[in-house]
Protein backbone atom coordinates (compact mmCIF):
# COMPACT_ATOMS: atom_id res chain seq x y z
CA UNK A 1 0.00 0.00 0.00
CA UNK A 2 1.49 3.62 -1.00
CA UNK A 3 0.33 5.69 1.56
CA UNK A 4 0.97 8.77 -0.67
CA UNK A 5 -1.66 7.45 -3.45
CA UNK A 6 -4.27 7.13 -1.01
CA UNK A 7 -7.28 10.12 -0.78
CA UNK A 8 -6.81 12.05 2.25
CA UNK A 9 -10.40 10.28 3.58
CA UNK A 10 -8.79 6.43 3.27
CA UNK A 11 -5.45 7.96 4.93
CA UNK A 12 -7.89 9.40 7.80
CA UNK A 13 -10.01 5.64 7.72
CA UNK A 14 -6.43 3.77 8.07
CA UNK A 15 -5.04 5.95 11.15
CA UNK A 16 -8.27 5.53 13.26
CA UNK A 17 -7.72 1.79 12.39
CA UNK A 18 -4.56 1.51 13.81
CA UNK A 19 -5.62 3.94 16.57
CA UNK A 20 -3.15 6.73 15.42
CA UNK A 21 -4.84 10.56 16.05
CA UNK A 22 -1.39 12.52 15.26
CA UNK A 23 1.49 11.84 13.59
CA UNK A 24 4.54 14.18 12.81
CA UNK A 25 7.56 13.89 9.96
CA UNK A 26 10.45 16.07 11.22
CA UNK A 27 14.03 16.56 9.63
CA UNK A 28 16.67 15.42 11.96
CA UNK A 29 19.48 17.94 11.05
CA UNK A 30 21.86 15.40 12.86
CA UNK A 31 21.25 12.16 10.91
CA UNK A 32 20.68 13.59 7.68
CA UNK A 33 17.15 12.14 7.23
CA UNK A 34 13.52 12.55 7.85
CA UNK A 35 11.62 11.02 11.17
CA UNK A 36 8.70 9.56 11.37
CA UNK A 37 6.43 9.55 14.72
CA UNK A 38 5.40 6.09 13.92
CA UNK A 39 6.78 3.10 12.16
CA UNK A 40 3.49 3.66 9.95
CA UNK A 41 4.68 6.56 8.55
CA UNK A 42 7.94 5.72 7.35
CA UNK A 43 7.27 5.40 3.81
CA UNK A 44 6.14 8.85 3.60
CA UNK A 45 9.49 10.26 5.99
CA UNK A 46 11.20 7.77 3.06
CA UNK A 47 9.57 9.89 0.12
CA UNK A 48 9.86 13.36 1.26
CA UNK A 49 13.79 12.25 1.40
CA UNK A 50 14.26 11.37 -2.21
CA UNK A 51 11.91 14.49 -3.38
CA UNK A 52 13.63 16.79 -4.88
CA UNK A 53 10.87 19.37 -5.71
CA UNK A 54 9.41 20.48 -2.95
CA UNK A 55 10.68 18.83 0.14
CA UNK A 56 13.69 21.44 1.34
CA UNK A 57 14.28 20.38 4.90
CA UNK A 58 11.60 21.48 6.13
CA UNK A 59 12.08 21.54 9.82
CA UNK A 60 8.70 19.42 10.45
CA UNK A 61 5.40 18.48 9.13
CA UNK A 62 2.51 17.79 11.99
CA UNK A 63 -0.62 16.08 10.94
CA UNK A 64 -3.99 14.94 13.33
CA UNK A 65 -7.02 13.44 12.31
CA UNK A 66 -9.24 16.25 14.19
CA UNK A 67 -10.85 14.24 17.53
CA UNK A 68 -14.98 15.13 16.78
CA UNK A 69 -15.24 16.80 13.03
CA UNK A 70 -12.66 13.79 12.48
CA UNK A 71 -11.13 16.48 9.32
CA UNK A 72 -7.39 15.99 8.29
CA UNK A 73 -5.68 19.08 9.68
CA UNK A 74 -1.97 20.06 9.12
CA UNK A 75 0.70 22.49 10.00
CA UNK A 76 3.90 22.99 8.03
CA UNK A 77 7.03 24.29 8.80
CA UNK A 78 9.93 25.22 6.69
CA UNK A 79 12.09 27.03 8.15
CA UNK A 80 12.20 29.40 11.39
CA UNK A 81 15.81 31.09 11.51
CA UNK A 82 14.36 34.72 10.91
CA UNK A 83 11.01 33.80 13.80
CA UNK A 84 8.25 31.25 14.44
CA UNK A 85 7.17 30.17 11.15
CA UNK A 86 3.83 31.89 9.52
CA UNK A 87 1.34 31.76 7.08
CA UNK A 88 -2.42 30.80 6.55
CA UNK A 89 -4.58 27.59 7.43
CA UNK A 90 -6.12 26.51 4.13
CA UNK A 91 -9.47 24.61 3.85
CA UNK A 92 -9.35 22.63 0.31
CA UNK A 93 -10.09 19.67 -1.38
CA UNK A 94 -7.31 17.52 -2.65
CA UNK A 95 -6.86 14.03 -4.49
CA UNK A 96 -4.56 12.16 -2.82
CA UNK A 97 -2.15 12.36 0.45
CA UNK A 98 0.58 13.46 -2.21
CA UNK A 99 -1.53 16.13 -3.13
CA UNK A 100 -2.26 17.24 0.31
CA UNK A 101 1.89 17.25 1.66
CA UNK A 102 3.05 18.89 -1.32
CA UNK A 103 0.35 21.71 -1.44
CA UNK A 104 1.62 22.06 2.76
CA UNK A 105 5.39 22.08 1.82
CA UNK A 106 5.39 24.18 -1.07
CA UNK A 107 3.06 27.12 1.05
CA UNK A 108 5.27 26.83 3.68
CA UNK A 109 8.64 27.41 2.01
CA UNK A 110 6.96 30.11 0.01
CA UNK A 111 6.20 31.86 3.21
CA UNK A 112 9.76 31.30 4.14
CA UNK A 113 10.54 33.49 1.23
CA UNK A 114 7.81 35.86 1.39
CA UNK A 115 8.54 36.73 4.38
CA UNK A 116 12.18 37.15 4.52
CA UNK A 117 11.94 39.61 1.20
CA UNK A 118 9.48 41.54 3.34
CA UNK A 119 11.53 42.40 6.23
CA UNK A 120 9.24 40.45 8.76
CA UNK A 121 10.88 38.93 11.78
CA UNK A 122 9.13 35.76 10.75
CA UNK A 123 9.71 31.97 9.79
CA UNK A 124 7.93 29.84 7.04
CA UNK A 125 4.61 27.89 7.96
CA UNK A 126 1.44 27.09 6.20
CA UNK A 127 -2.02 24.64 7.68
CA UNK A 128 -3.98 22.57 5.36
CA UNK A 129 -6.80 20.87 5.76
CA UNK A 130 -8.57 18.38 3.43
CA UNK A 131 -12.05 19.10 2.70
CA UNK A 132 -14.22 15.80 1.81
CA UNK A 133 -12.58 14.26 5.22
CA UNK A 134 -14.68 14.35 8.43
CA UNK A 135 -17.80 16.73 8.85
CA UNK A 136 -18.61 18.77 5.95
CA UNK A 137 -18.48 22.71 6.70
CA UNK A 138 -22.12 23.88 5.14
CA UNK A 139 -23.51 23.62 8.70
CA UNK A 140 -22.20 26.75 10.73
CA UNK A 141 -21.69 24.77 13.79
CA UNK A 142 -20.00 22.24 12.42
CA UNK A 143 -17.58 24.29 10.66
CA UNK A 144 -17.22 26.17 13.52
CA UNK A 145 -16.00 23.04 15.19
CA UNK A 146 -13.90 22.66 12.48
CA UNK A 147 -11.72 25.77 13.10
CA UNK A 148 -11.82 25.18 17.13
CA UNK A 149 -10.28 22.23 16.67
CA UNK A 150 -7.74 23.78 14.66
CA UNK A 151 -6.93 26.21 17.10
CA UNK A 152 -6.05 23.69 19.32
CA UNK A 153 -4.13 21.62 16.92
CA UNK A 154 -2.08 24.73 16.38
CA UNK A 155 -2.00 25.43 20.28
CA UNK A 156 -0.71 21.53 21.17
CA UNK A 157 2.48 23.02 18.80
CA UNK A 158 3.31 25.11 21.24
CA UNK A 159 4.04 27.82 18.72
CA UNK A 160 6.51 26.95 16.54
CA UNK A 161 3.78 27.86 14.26
CA UNK A 162 1.37 30.84 13.93
CA UNK A 163 -1.93 30.42 11.84
CA UNK A 164 -3.73 33.04 9.62
CA UNK A 165 -6.39 33.46 7.09
CA UNK A 166 -5.98 31.28 3.30
CA UNK A 167 -7.87 30.13 0.96
CA UNK A 168 -11.34 28.68 1.89
CA UNK A 169 -10.94 30.36 5.18
CA UNK A 170 -12.72 33.35 6.71
CA UNK A 171 -11.85 36.16 9.44
CA UNK A 172 -15.12 34.92 11.14
CA UNK A 173 -13.27 31.33 10.73
CA UNK A 174 -10.22 32.82 12.42
CA UNK A 175 -12.65 34.15 15.54
CA UNK A 176 -13.07 30.51 15.84
CA UNK A 177 -9.43 29.59 15.52
CA UNK A 178 -8.46 32.35 18.15
CA UNK A 179 -10.96 30.96 20.45
CA UNK A 180 -8.64 27.89 21.40
CA UNK A 181 -5.11 29.38 20.27
CA UNK A 182 -3.13 32.96 21.01
CA UNK A 183 -1.04 31.80 17.89
CA UNK A 184 -3.20 33.51 15.47
CA UNK A 185 -3.10 36.75 13.30
CA UNK A 186 -6.21 37.81 11.00
CA UNK A 187 -8.34 37.51 13.53
CA UNK A 188 -12.08 39.98 13.34
CA UNK A 189 -11.37 43.90 14.12
CA UNK A 190 -13.62 42.98 16.81
CA UNK A 191 -11.84 41.32 18.58
CA UNK A 192 -8.63 43.59 18.16
CA UNK A 193 -7.61 41.64 15.28
CA UNK A 194 -6.54 43.16 11.61
CA UNK A 195 -9.15 41.25 9.45
CA UNK A 196 -9.38 40.16 6.56
CA UNK A 197 -5.99 40.57 4.72
CA UNK A 198 -7.38 40.44 1.13
CA UNK A 199 -7.13 44.53 0.30
CA UNK A 200 -3.67 45.21 1.16
CA UNK A 201 -2.21 41.98 -1.17
CA UNK A 202 -4.37 43.71 -3.91
CA UNK A 203 -2.10 46.67 -3.32
CA UNK A 204 0.81 44.74 -3.34
CA UNK A 205 0.47 42.78 -6.68
CA UNK A 206 -0.72 46.11 -8.40
CA UNK A 207 2.48 47.95 -7.28
CA UNK A 208 4.39 44.90 -8.59
CA UNK A 209 2.14 45.06 -12.08
CA UNK A 210 3.44 48.72 -11.99
CA UNK A 211 7.01 47.83 -11.57
CA UNK A 212 7.60 45.35 -14.30
CA UNK A 213 5.53 47.82 -16.76
CA UNK A 214 8.11 50.68 -15.64
CA UNK A 215 10.92 47.82 -16.21
CA UNK A 216 9.60 47.35 -19.84
CA UNK A 217 9.04 51.00 -20.78
CA UNK A 218 5.58 50.09 -21.00
CA UNK A 219 3.85 52.93 -19.02
CA UNK A 220 1.02 52.93 -16.77
CA UNK A 221 -2.07 50.56 -16.50
CA UNK A 222 -3.50 53.09 -17.73
CA UNK A 223 -5.24 51.73 -21.29
CA UNK A 224 -4.14 48.22 -20.29
CA UNK A 225 -5.98 44.92 -20.76
CA UNK A 226 -5.21 42.49 -17.56
CA UNK A 227 -6.63 38.87 -17.22
CA UNK A 228 -7.38 37.98 -14.03
CA UNK A 229 -7.81 34.45 -13.13
CA UNK A 230 -9.11 33.89 -9.48
CA UNK A 231 -12.05 36.72 -8.96
CA UNK A 232 -12.27 35.91 -4.70
CA UNK A 233 -10.25 37.52 -1.97
CA UNK A 234 -7.76 39.04 -3.45
CA UNK A 235 -8.68 38.90 -7.04
CA UNK A 236 -12.03 41.07 -6.43
CA UNK A 237 -10.29 44.03 -4.85
CA UNK A 238 -7.11 43.92 -7.39
CA UNK A 239 -9.93 44.22 -10.45
CA UNK A 240 -11.37 47.49 -8.24
CA UNK A 241 -7.52 49.19 -7.80
CA UNK A 242 -7.33 48.08 -11.95
CA UNK A 243 -10.30 50.01 -12.58
CA UNK A 244 -8.99 53.34 -10.60
CA UNK A 245 -6.09 53.01 -12.37
CA UNK A 246 -7.36 53.31 -15.92
CA UNK A 247 -7.57 49.97 -17.01
CA UNK A 248 -8.98 49.34 -20.28
CA UNK A 249 -10.46 46.12 -20.01
CA UNK A 250 -10.75 43.11 -17.37
CA UNK A 251 -11.11 39.68 -18.17
CA UNK A 252 -11.44 37.81 -15.09
CA UNK A 253 -12.47 34.40 -14.78
CA UNK A 254 -13.73 32.09 -11.51
CA UNK A 255 -15.11 28.50 -10.87
CA UNK A 256 -18.19 30.55 -8.35
CA UNK A 257 -21.52 31.54 -10.10
CA UNK A 258 -21.85 34.39 -7.76
CA UNK A 259 -18.95 36.18 -8.85
CA UNK A 260 -21.11 37.44 -11.46
CA UNK A 261 -22.19 40.03 -9.90
CA UNK A 262 -19.19 42.23 -10.34
CA UNK A 263 -20.01 43.01 -13.65
CA UNK A 264 -21.76 46.13 -13.05
CA UNK A 265 -19.86 47.08 -9.75
CA UNK A 266 -17.38 49.49 -11.50
CA UNK A 267 -18.44 51.77 -13.29
CA UNK A 268 -16.60 52.60 -16.79
CA UNK A 269 -14.37 49.75 -16.87
CA UNK A 270 -14.76 46.84 -19.67
CA UNK A 271 -15.07 43.88 -17.39
CA UNK A 272 -16.10 40.30 -18.83
CA UNK A 273 -16.50 37.66 -16.48
CA UNK A 274 -16.50 33.82 -17.11
CA UNK A 275 -18.04 31.20 -15.20
CA UNK A 276 -15.52 28.22 -15.36
CA UNK A 277 -15.33 24.26 -14.63
CA UNK A 278 -12.20 23.78 -12.07
CA UNK A 279 -8.83 22.94 -13.60
CA UNK A 280 -9.98 25.12 -16.72
CA UNK A 281 -6.99 27.98 -17.00
CA UNK A 282 -7.70 28.94 -20.14
CA UNK A 283 -8.37 33.06 -19.51
CA UNK A 284 -4.24 33.07 -19.11
CA UNK A 285 -4.09 32.68 -22.82
CA UNK A 286 -6.40 35.96 -23.39
CA UNK A 287 -4.46 38.79 -25.16
CA UNK A 288 -3.56 40.89 -22.45
CA UNK A 289 -0.73 43.33 -21.06
CA UNK A 290 -1.00 41.08 -18.15
CA UNK A 291 -2.24 38.13 -17.15
CA UNK A 292 -2.48 37.65 -13.06
CA UNK A 293 -2.83 34.56 -11.47
CA UNK A 294 -4.72 35.15 -8.30
CA UNK A 295 -6.74 31.78 -7.88
CA UNK A 296 -4.90 28.34 -6.43
CA UNK A 297 -1.07 27.23 -7.25
CA UNK A 298 0.48 25.42 -9.75
CA UNK A 299 -1.28 26.71 -12.95
CA UNK A 300 1.62 27.86 -14.67
CA UNK A 301 3.05 25.04 -16.34
CA UNK A 302 3.92 23.33 -19.94
CA UNK A 303 0.64 22.65 -20.78
CA UNK A 304 -0.61 26.85 -19.92
CA UNK A 305 2.60 28.66 -21.09
CA UNK A 306 3.03 27.62 -24.34
CA UNK A 307 -0.45 29.51 -24.68
CA UNK A 308 0.21 32.93 -22.55
CA UNK A 309 0.36 35.73 -24.91
CA UNK A 310 0.57 38.65 -22.40
CA UNK A 311 4.49 39.75 -21.62
CA UNK A 312 3.97 39.54 -18.21
CA UNK A 313 2.85 37.47 -15.44
CA UNK A 314 2.29 39.22 -11.86
CA UNK A 315 -0.58 37.44 -9.37
CA UNK A 316 -1.50 37.12 -5.60
CA UNK A 317 -1.77 33.42 -5.97
CA UNK A 318 1.18 31.05 -4.36
CA UNK A 319 3.14 28.88 -5.85
CA UNK A 320 2.59 29.79 -9.44
CA UNK A 321 5.09 27.16 -10.97
CA UNK A 322 3.77 24.15 -10.71
CA UNK A 323 8.11 23.31 -10.75
CA UNK A 324 9.92 26.14 -10.24
CA UNK A 325 12.87 25.40 -12.07
CA UNK A 326 11.61 24.00 -15.11
CA UNK A 327 8.44 26.87 -15.45
CA UNK A 328 10.56 29.26 -14.85
CA UNK A 329 12.82 28.09 -17.74
CA UNK A 330 9.54 27.75 -19.87
CA UNK A 331 8.46 31.47 -19.18
CA UNK A 332 11.57 32.88 -20.09
CA UNK A 333 12.32 31.07 -23.15
CA UNK A 334 9.05 33.07 -24.29
CA UNK A 335 10.23 36.02 -22.96
CA UNK A 336 7.67 36.43 -20.50
CA UNK A 337 8.69 38.72 -17.60
CA UNK A 338 7.30 36.70 -14.81
CA UNK A 339 7.27 38.22 -10.81
CA UNK A 340 6.98 35.53 -8.58
CA UNK A 341 4.25 35.77 -5.79
CA UNK A 342 6.26 35.87 -3.16
CA UNK A 343 7.91 38.71 -4.09
CA UNK A 344 4.91 40.72 -4.94
CA UNK A 345 2.30 39.49 -2.58
CA UNK A 346 3.90 40.01 0.75
CA UNK A 347 1.17 42.52 1.65
CA UNK A 348 -1.58 39.91 3.49
CA UNK A 349 1.27 38.96 5.87
CA UNK A 350 2.71 42.53 6.42
CA UNK A 351 -0.92 43.60 7.27
CA UNK A 352 -1.52 41.32 10.06
CA UNK A 353 2.02 40.54 10.72
CA UNK A 354 2.34 42.87 13.71
CA UNK A 355 -1.27 42.96 14.91
CA UNK A 356 0.03 43.18 18.66
CA UNK A 357 1.71 46.77 18.52
CA UNK A 358 -1.32 48.07 17.70
CA UNK A 359 -3.38 50.44 14.61
CA UNK A 360 -2.65 53.67 13.20
CA UNK A 361 -4.89 55.24 10.32
CA UNK A 362 -3.08 55.33 7.32
CA UNK A 363 -0.12 53.00 9.21
CA UNK A 364 3.10 54.58 7.85
CA UNK A 365 4.94 50.68 8.45
CA UNK A 366 2.22 49.67 6.25
CA UNK A 367 2.35 52.35 3.61
CA UNK A 368 6.15 52.16 3.21
CA UNK A 369 5.48 48.80 1.91
CA UNK A 370 3.44 50.03 -0.80
CA UNK A 371 5.22 53.51 -1.18
CA UNK A 372 8.19 54.18 -4.40
CA UNK A 373 10.75 55.64 -1.33
CA UNK A 374 11.47 52.88 0.97
CA UNK A 375 14.14 50.24 -1.53
CA UNK A 376 12.27 47.45 0.14
CA UNK A 377 8.86 48.46 -0.62
CA UNK A 378 7.04 46.14 -3.43
CA UNK A 379 7.68 48.48 -6.15
CA UNK A 380 10.96 48.93 -5.65
CA UNK A 381 12.24 45.85 -4.79
CA UNK A 382 10.75 44.40 -7.21
CA UNK A 383 12.43 46.83 -9.71
CA UNK A 384 15.61 46.09 -8.30
CA UNK A 385 15.59 42.15 -9.23
CA UNK A 386 14.10 42.67 -12.58
CA UNK A 387 17.26 45.05 -13.30
CA UNK A 388 19.54 42.24 -11.72
CA UNK A 389 17.81 39.53 -13.74
CA UNK A 390 18.43 41.43 -16.77
CA UNK A 391 22.02 41.97 -15.52
CA UNK A 392 23.07 38.81 -14.80
CA UNK A 393 21.02 36.76 -17.24
CA UNK A 394 18.86 34.88 -14.25
CA UNK A 395 15.23 34.68 -14.54
CA UNK A 396 13.95 37.29 -12.06
CA UNK A 397 12.54 34.02 -9.93
CA UNK A 398 15.91 33.02 -10.05
CA UNK A 399 17.14 36.16 -8.30
CA UNK A 400 14.80 36.73 -6.01
CA UNK A 401 14.64 33.39 -4.61
CA UNK A 402 18.67 33.60 -3.57
CA UNK A 403 17.93 36.75 -1.96
CA UNK A 404 15.16 35.34 -0.11
CA UNK A 405 16.93 31.84 0.53
CA UNK A 406 19.84 34.30 2.25
CA UNK A 407 17.37 36.45 3.90
CA UNK A 408 15.50 33.81 5.42
CA UNK A 409 18.88 32.42 7.28
CA UNK A 410 18.95 35.16 9.70
CA UNK A 411 18.08 34.88 13.38
CA UNK A 412 16.00 36.75 14.70
CA UNK A 413 17.54 38.95 16.88
CA UNK A 414 16.08 38.28 20.21
CA UNK A 415 15.00 34.56 20.14
CA UNK A 416 17.55 32.58 17.36
CA UNK A 417 16.42 29.71 16.13
CA UNK A 418 14.06 28.99 18.86
CA UNK A 419 11.10 27.54 16.36
CA UNK A 420 13.29 24.51 16.02
CA UNK A 421 14.06 23.67 19.89
CA UNK A 422 10.05 23.88 19.96
CA UNK A 423 10.37 21.22 17.40
CA UNK A 424 12.79 19.33 19.22
CA UNK A 425 10.79 19.80 22.30
CA UNK A 426 8.08 17.93 20.92
CA UNK A 427 9.65 15.20 19.29
CA UNK A 428 11.10 14.85 22.80
CA UNK A 429 8.25 14.94 24.37
CA UNK A 430 6.03 12.70 22.74
CA UNK A 431 3.63 15.04 20.96
CA UNK A 432 2.45 12.60 18.59
CA UNK A 433 1.29 10.05 21.40
CA UNK A 434 -0.17 12.94 23.74
CA UNK A 435 -3.48 13.54 22.04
Amino acid sequence: MELRTLSPAELCELLSREGIHRFFLVWDEEAGRVRASHPLLEPLARWLEEDRRDFDRHEGVFVQVAPESGVLQSACVHRTCRGQGAGGVRYWRYDTVEDYLRDGLRLARGMTHKNALAGLWWGGGKGVMARGTGLGSADPAARRLIYEEYGAFITSLQGCYVTAEDVGTSVEDMAAVYSRTRFTTCIPASLGGSGNPSVPTARGVLRGMEAALAHLGRGTLAGKTVAVEGLGHVGEPLVGFLAEKGVRRVIGSDIDPGRRELAGRFPGLDLEIRIVERGDHSVLAEPADIVAPCATGGILNPQTIPAIQAPIVCGAANNQLEDPERDDALLQARNILYLPDFLVNRMGIVNCADEQYGYLEDDPRIESHLGDTWDNSVFQLSRQVLEEAERSGRTPARVALDLAEKRSLDLHPIWGHRGAKIIRSLVRTDWAHRA
